[in-house]
């Protein structure tokens, strides 16, 4: 006993803790995260947060098919599962993709425990230390997290005002190990790209020989038509598209799926298997209940329209309250508005100001991989009501106009 407080009292802070990995030590807080605490105090109007609407969870359907499950399979969801993924979620999977124009077989596809789990179990995959992967400019924070524990080098897609142009990808693309693109409704932008767009990027995978990895949790979220098919419709051989049920069923289930040739699925379950066994039986059977019943027939509708309101009352606002020299994305669907201000302001520090006000976004620096903006903001509009939407953003506006006028003063 002496012997081991006599060791303890030598200890430095950093013996408080086994030694870290490089991967943690490379983990660093997420500003989102630090943010939506102080973004979730119930005075605040938060646009900061990626969250759906609660409005939008079919708790009814849900409550309905657990009933079903536990009286028909209960044993069965109780128990443990294969590490692929339940073959009843994986059937009914297949065929809503089926009926949206692109046809999958069951077996490529891959149960996971979230988006975020399909991130990092690419990473764990396809990336090692020095490798070159591909992100738009800017991309999702979520991916850029998950991607850098890895420790790769990141190279900058070229985009446009419409998002990623292909026809600016040349040679230097050769040898990437993927280009990660999130093509409809892009999280932070809000930008679609083009059907055209989409097969000129397979038509550029095939010729610099690099994978898709193409990022898909907003596509269900069209507001007045159906946004262009996935990417892998162009590129099967070489995509590996991700989709979740966070933003049509429910967050609190973490379930998602990777779709792709079985043999670049097959590293992705083995490393799974390593780090969860699983995906949660329970949830997987309640999903797979959810659309057999046609929940994404029955449901959806509701979900659209409501995001169309609200994104069509946060443009109104921007519209009637930014100032000239502000520009912003109009989407087309999904949950985010991205603002550009003049260069001269610093969203990072504005933020804190813009909290202050009671109101909060996510500065853009966040979102970029190599050299980031500091001028953007992302808004979302999908869980704020919107008489607090168009207060939100006349309090950004004046916020903003205050800043351009101490500028020119």
């Amino acid at each position: 006993m002496f012997l081991f407080i006599a060791g303890m009292r030598t200890m430095s802070d950093n013996s408080l803790t086994p030694p870290k990995s490089i991967r943690a030590r490379s983990s660093q807080r997420s500003i989102i995260r630090e943010l939506l605490k102080l973004a979730s105090q119930p005075d605040v109007i938060s646009f900061a947060g990626g969250l759906p609407s609660p409005k939008s969870f079919p708790v009814k359907a849900i409550e309905k098919a657990t009933d079903w499950v536990l009286e028909t399979q209960g044993t069965r969801a109780l128990q443990y599962s294969s590490t692929e993924g339940e073959p009843a979620l994986r059937k009914a999977i297949a065929a809503h993709e089926a009926e949206l124009g692109a046809p999958v077989d069951p077996d490529c596809i891959q149960i996971v425990s979230g988006s975020q789990q399909a991130l990092d179990l690419m990473a764990l995959a396809y990336i090692d230390e020095g490798s070159k992967v591909a992100v738009e400019d800017p991309t999702y924070l979520g991916a850029l997290s998950a991607f850098k524990l890895q420790r790769p080098e990141f190279v900058t897609l070229p985009t446009d005002e419409h998002g990623l142009n292909p026809d600016l990808i040349g040679p230097e693309f050769s040898g990437i190990r993927f280009a990660y693109v999130m093509p409809t409704f892009q999280n932070p932008t809000g930008i679609t790209i083009t059907e055209e767009r989409r097969k000129k990027l397979a038509e550029k995978a095939r010729e610099y020989d690099f994978w898709i990895l193409e990022d898909n949790p907003y596509g269900e979220l069209w507001y007045d038509r159906q946004p262009p098919k996935p990417i892998r419709c162009y590129a099967p051989e070489r995509t590996l598209t991700m989709g979740t049920f966070s933003k049509v069923l429910s967050p609190g289930f973490r379930l998602g799926y990777i779709i792709g040739p079985k043999p670049a699925l097959d590293p992705l379950t083995t490393i799974k298997q390593a780090v969860d066994l699983h995906t949660s039986t329970f949830t997987q059977l309640i999903s797979a209940r959810c659309l057999d019943e046609g929940l994404m027939k029955t449901h959806m509708p509701d979900v659209r329209a409501l995001y169309r309101t609200q994104c069509h009352c946060m443009l109104d606002a921007l519209e009637r309250y930014f100032p000239e020299g502000t520009t912003w994305t109009k989407p087309d669907g999904g949950m985010f508005i991205w603002v550009t201000l003049p260069e001269y302001i610093n969203t990072d520090d504005m933020m804190k100001e813009a909290l202050d006000r009671k109101v909060a976004y996510v500065p853009s620096s966040a979102f970029y991989a190599n050299e980031p903006k500091f001028n953007q903001m992302r808004l979302s509009f999908v869980t704020v009501p919107p008489e607090k939407i168009d207060q939100g953003v006349k309090v950004l506006a004046d916020l903003i106009k205050e800043k351009m006028a101490a500028h020119n003063a």
